[in-house]
């Protein structure tokens, strides 16, 4: 009788547990992150200094005005799993009871993505994803085109709203924000 070889899975048929050992399981260099866009797993390499730039005048702006950020925060979606760059969260957000390493949406006030190696999974793939799992806020840094994208009003399939603005030019963010990010250039 002769031996019948498995077809290999894709993601989609993975379950959460085997998906998570899936991610865990790949031998990355120093400051790289593996994700699940999209039922591809998607490997990024450690960012450039201009992208932790970025990283660090939004960061700063959010914290001096109350909010908390993460660089590093699992954050499961209807897309995949996705480890934004920037995860923005108020205080009481890691009282939560979870040890769990991705996180439901739920309670993120809005994540930042900053284009690097392939900025075609930002603009579209993740801004589909956050927006199905009811993320309020996306904004996207988008350094090759110049820009700062603010999507909002998350809808089934996507964001019914973006505002577009000149890197440079200050980024309003809306309620419960309410102030405008400056000098993200």
């Amino acid at each position: 009788m002769q031996d019948v070889m498995e077809r290999p899975r894709t993601t989609d048929e993975l379950g959460p547990l085997e998906l998570e050992a899936l991610l865990e399981s790949l031998d990355l260099p120093p400051g790289s992150k593996a994700e699940i866009i999209e039922g591809e797993v998607v490997v990024t390499p450690a960012p450039s200094f201009e992208h932790e730039s970025y990283f660090a005048r939004l960061s700063h702006q959010l914290n001096v005005s109350g909010w908390s950020v993460s660089g590093n925060l699992g954050v499961l979606t209807p897309l995949g799993r996705f480890i934004p760059d920037m995860t923005v969260v108020a205080l009481d957000y890691w009282e939560r009871d979870s040890d769990e390493g991705w996180q439901p949406a739920d309670g993120i006030a809005m994540v930042v993505e900053i284009t690097s190696t392939n900025p075609s999974n930002d603009r579209d793939a993740k801004r589909r994803g956050y927006a199905r799992a009811g993320v309020p806020l996306y904004l996207l840094i988008d350094r090759q085109r110049k820009e700062s994208v603010l999507f909002s009003e998350p809808e089934k399939a996507d964001y019914a709203a973006c505002a577009r603005r000149a890197l440079g030019e200050p980024i309003p963010l809306p309620a419960p924000f309410s102030f405008a990010l400056e000098d993200i250039r």
